[in-house]
């Protein structure tokens, strides 16, 4: 249901709920608080997202050994599909968000089906197999050229609460377009079902850029819309002149990695 923490009164709890949740088993003297370096939509997966916290225990107690924190959150963690990976001890003025130098996602497309019913059930909610099952991958891969460097990204952010406060100048250090592989799919080649990986990498990206770009891509690799099109979007400035509809659902998104 998101990183982002929900309030008790919501019925879908945030990653943060179930983190914070486990960290008060830890006997903290001061409730503990994530900040979290990306916030995932509804959706979303994150193979490897990052936070900083602060822990106080009571006078006398050893501070938690990196090697003991990992241990004992993920004991309290054991049921979701949420697990700590690393814990590093940082400085004061370390931030899990605003340090950050940049943030790489992928989104993964599935070609070769004709309807949803053909996705690999191990696929489930973990890629796109976009309407008519062809794309023009080199048309695509081009129109991606026009997404990197330092844009006005109005047209590809969708509004909510921050817009106003945010500025929409982002700069794309890398947007690639490779051949990948699914789950097993050397099992069932037969099929003839091509996996790709669209990577996008920007220090930030503004409220569900990366999704609204693949939809783009996608849009041109169905032929839609033409690989310039792309360039005039940008030009464009207006969240509204965005193609109606044409935003990639979330299943296929995926928080790779987060550089410091």
């Amino acid at each position: 249901s998101g990183v982002q923490e929900t309030s008790n009164d919501q019925l879908v709890v945030g990653v943060q709920n179930y983190l914070e949740k486990a960290a008060q088993k830890l006997n903290p003297i001061v409730p503990i608080k994530f900040y979290i370096s990306s916030r995932t939509d509804t959706g979303v997966h994150a193979l490897c997202n990052s936070a900083h916290l602060d822990i106080q225990r009571a006078p006398g107690k050893p501070a938690f050994s990196e090697k003991q924190l990992i241990y004992s959150l993920n004991y309290h963690l054991k049921p979701e599909p949420i697990r700590i990976l690393n814990a590093y001890r940082v400085t004061n003025s370390f931030h899990a968000r605003f340090s950050a130098l940049s943030r790489t996602y992928i989104y993964r497309l599935l070609i070769g089906c004709a309807h949803h019913s053909e996705i690999p059930v191990f696929e489930k909610d973990l890629c796109w197999a976009p309407v008519g099952g062809y794309l023009n991958v080199p048309a695509m891969q081009d129109a991606a050229q026009f997404l990197l460097g330092t844009h006005d990204f109005s047209t590809f952010r969708s509004v909510n609460s921050e817009t106003p406060f945010q500025s929409p100048i982002r700069t794309i250090l890398q947007a690639d377009i490779q051949p990948s592989s699914g789950f097993l799919s050397h099992h069932y080649e037969h099929r003839d079902l091509q996996f790709w990986e669209l990577k996008f990498r920007s220090r930030s990206f503004v409220y569900r850029q990366v999704r609204r770009m693949v939809g783009a891509l996608v849009a041109v690799g169905q032929g839609r819309l033409r690989p310039h099109h792309i360039k005039e979007l940008l030009e464009i400035k207006d969240p509204q002149a965005f193609p109606p509809n044409a935003m990639a659902p979330p299943s296929g998104l995926f928080l790779k990695s987060v550089e410091y």
